[in-house]
């Protein structure tokens, strides 16, 4: 382990994922988010090739049993992404972060739906702050529906960043699912930019594409290889470092929004979101707090126990 070297990668992918969200919502006026799904997947797998290469998993990283596993993922996770791409076209890019910090909480409910684990009165209790603090926030745009116009866009944009944070969820319970049955992350990570730059292509009849012009083309390609070297850092922070050690750090997101809302967008967040923000950053750091006990406790237990044979 290496705490010092996972906390930064985690930082970088964090600092990379928002700067990627930044462009997609400046390029959201004149492309469409299938669009920005394909360029954000697409431009990532080069990036992800060459980092299964030097890294000597480009072979597992290509080869898999589980072809149908990583065709639910990977549809449920286009999915989780084009929907937060349409929501940013709606909503600061704080509000967003924010909406988004559902998906830790939502994991914990549909892993005691769909997996069988265990949930305690204690994450119970967290989960629920934790999704109040995301109604706190969703409420102030649910309020503005009979503003006219604009307030029914910022209703929409909430709805659809809360879908977004509903399949990101359920991805990542297909990905324990596979993850445990023995599938590598590299594989998923690979075939999942492969099945969304496919899926993206769906969108095109429906949403058509446009051409953007050089500069924002350039800007959309920029984001796929920041997408993918965002990839890369997060899977490795977590190989460098305890779940509870890496995990706080996603929360530094809404900081990094914040600021580039106002500095680019000209976007003050309100004290209502502050508030709804305040309350699941405390659930989040209290599951991986209790997370964190147990994993020391159930070290010391296997620590005591008897040697077989």
């Amino acid at each position: 382990m290496r705490p010092g070297l996972a906390i930064a990668l985690k930082l970088v992918s964090v600092t990379l994922f928002v700067g990627m969200q930044a462009i997609v919502k400046a390029a959201s006026e004149v492309v469409p988010a299938g669009q920005a799904v394909f360029f954000r997947s697409f431009f990532a797998i080069p990036v992800i090739l060459v980092w299964l290469a030097a890294t000597g998993h480009l072979r597992t990283g290509l080869k898999t049993a589980y072809p149908v596993g990583h065709a639910w993922r990977g549809t449920v996770g286009s999915m989780a992404m084009g929907l937060m791409f349409a929501g940013l076209a709606y909503l600061p890019l704080a509000e967003v972060q924010a909406i988004n910090y559902a998906a830790p909480l939502l994991v914990v409910v549909f892993a005691a739906l769909f997996l069988g684990e265990r949930l305690r009165w204690f994450r119970i209790t967290a989960v629920a702050m934790g999704l109040t603090g995301v109604l706190i926030v969703l409420s102030g745009r649910l309020t503005m529906l009979d503003e006219g116009e604009a307030g029914a866009r910022a209703a929409l944009g909430a709805m659809l960043v809360l879908g977004s944070a509903t399949c990101a969820a359920l991805a990542q319970i297909q990905i324990r699912r596979m993850v445990s049955s023995g599938e590598t992350i590299s594989s998923v990570v690979f075939w999942f930019s492969v099945t969304a730059s496919v899926l993206s292509l769906v969108s095109a009849p429906f949403f058509p594409w446009t051409y953007p012009g050089v500069g924002m083309t350039t800007l959309l390609v920029v984001a796929g290889l920041i997408g993918g070297v965002g990839q890369i850092c997060l899977t490795s922070a977590y190989r460098y470092g305890d779940a509870s050690l890496v995990a706080p750090i996603d929360y530094a997101s809404i900081i990094l929004a914040v600021a580039i809302g106002y500095v680019v967008f000209a976007e003050l967040p309100t004290p209502r979101m502050y508030a709804g923000v305040a309350l699941v950053v405390a659930a989040g750091g209290l599951i991986i707090w209790r997370e964190r006990k147990l994993g020391i406790e159930r070290g010391r237990a296997r620590r005591g126990m008897t040697p077989p044979g």
